[in-house]
Parts: structure tokens; sequence; C-alpha cells
């Protein structure tokens, strides 16, 4: 399993109001058995169950609230 860290400055408000975060397929893969995980104050991470998008060969995670995090993929 491989891994790619974000930070919530990389999210970005939509016209859903909702936020999100942008991959590629080149980066993580077709997307299937994707996993996502928050990170906590303690540093810990938690899954949790976003909405998951797909637009081409792009992949949108979105949320509530931009969050640090990470994706974990397959490769």
């Amino acid at each position: 399993m491989l891994s790619k860290n974000f930070t919530k400055a990389e999210f970005v408000l939509n016209s859903e109001n909702q936020y999100q975060i942008e991959f590629t397929i080149n980066e993580i893969g077709e997307g299937s058995n994707l996993t996502i995980e928050r990170k906590k104050e303690n540093g810990e991470f938690e899954v949790i169950q976003p909405a998951i998008g797909r637009l081409n060969d792009r992949i949108f995670i979105k949320w509530s609230e931009p969050f640090d995090g990470r994706i974990i993929f397959d490769r």
C-alpha cells in the first residue's frame, strides 16, 4: 500500500460549498480501494468516509472543512 499526505491548505471551496482536494489518476491510480485518513490533534490518523468523485483523469475528495490527512491506495 502506498500513501500520499496532504494539508488543509491544498483544499479549495467548490460550487457546492464543500472543500475538495484533487488528485490525478497518475498520482494515485484508478481510485479503487482508496482509504482517506484525517490527522487528529494528537498526530494519530482516523479513517473517514468523504464523498469521492471522478471526472476524466481526476479524482476529487470532498469534505465539509479542510483537514490534514493522507490518502492510502494500491498501485
